[in-house]
């Protein structure tokens, strides 16, 4: 008797390896290293590693805290999964200033969403 055995597919890693696609992924989110190193409880020089080195690879808890910091899935940042659609050069500095605004005070970021709604009920977007 024989027996059949099944293999499925592996998804192939992406070819342009782990630190390009972090520092893609970082750089699309509008992240200095220092601040997604922060963030993902690492610090600027050990990001700078992981984006020179060919050979790097960060530890699973790390992966997984950069994955979340980064707003994608650990395949994504692996490779194992193809890259999700990335923000317009426009979309990412809105994203960058708004994170600014969260460090304004309460009243200030009222403020700012007062003026960020009348401009969209002005032009029918609301």
């Amino acid at each position: 008797m024989r027996l059949l055995t099944w293999t499925l597919p592996m998804p192939a890693p992406a070819l342009d390896g782990f630190g390009p696609r972090l520092a893609a992924l970082r750089k699309a989110r509008g992240l200095t290293q220092a601040e997604l190193g922060e963030a993902a409880g690492s610090s600027q020089r050990m990001i700078a590693h992981y984006e020179t080195t060919p050979d790097a690879q960060p530890p699973a808890a790390l992966v997984a805290a950069l994955a979340k910091t980064l707003q994608v899935s650990a395949d994504e940042l692996l490779g194992l999964a193809p890259p999700s659609e990335e923000g317009s050069a426009a979309t990412l500095r809105l994203r960058k200033k708004l994170r600014k605004v969260e460090t304004l005070p309460p009243n200030d970021q009222k403020t700012v969403l007062r003026i960020v709604d009348a401009l969209l009920d002005q032009r029918g977007v609301a």
